[in-house]
Order: structure tokens, then C-alpha cells, then sequence
């Protein structure tokens, strides 16, 4: 199993505040990020040093980045 993806949820965040993403809300420990332009919603486990590969590679699925 390749590890290319990032799992580390502070990595994860701040690539998505980079690439246009803004946090709209936050309950417990999951954190909903909208994109500014397309309206696209996604939530990451936030703080969580290393998430799991699969809930990792979701995100990286859903926001473009695989």
C-alpha cells in the first residue's frame, strides 16, 4: 500500500486554506471546509496527527488531489 497520501490533519487543513478552501464550521473534532468557488463541502477529523489511510485518501479523492 502506497503512503503518498498526506495523514497528518494539519497538513491536510492547511493545503485546503491554501488552495481556496474556507472552514465553515466545526463540531468536536471534524472540521466542514467549503471551496470559495466551486461550493464543495468536505469535513476532516481535525486535530489528528495521523488519520486513517482510508479516511486520508477520501479527502484527497473528493478534493482533487488523487
Amino acid at each position: 500500500m502506497s503512503s503518498s497520501v498526506e495523514q497528518n490533519s494539519r497538513k491536510i487543513v492547511a493545503r485546503l486554506l491554501r488552495e481556496g478552501w474556507e472552514a465553515v464550521s466545526s463540531k468536536g473534532s471534524h472540521h466542514k471546509f467549503r471551496h470559495t468557488s466551486t461550493g464543495q463541502i468536505v469535513i476532516v477529523p481535525h486535530p489528528k496527527k495521523n488519520i486513517a489511510y482510508g479516511t486520508a485518501r477520501s479527502i484527497a479523492k473528493h478534493v482533487g488531489w488523487l
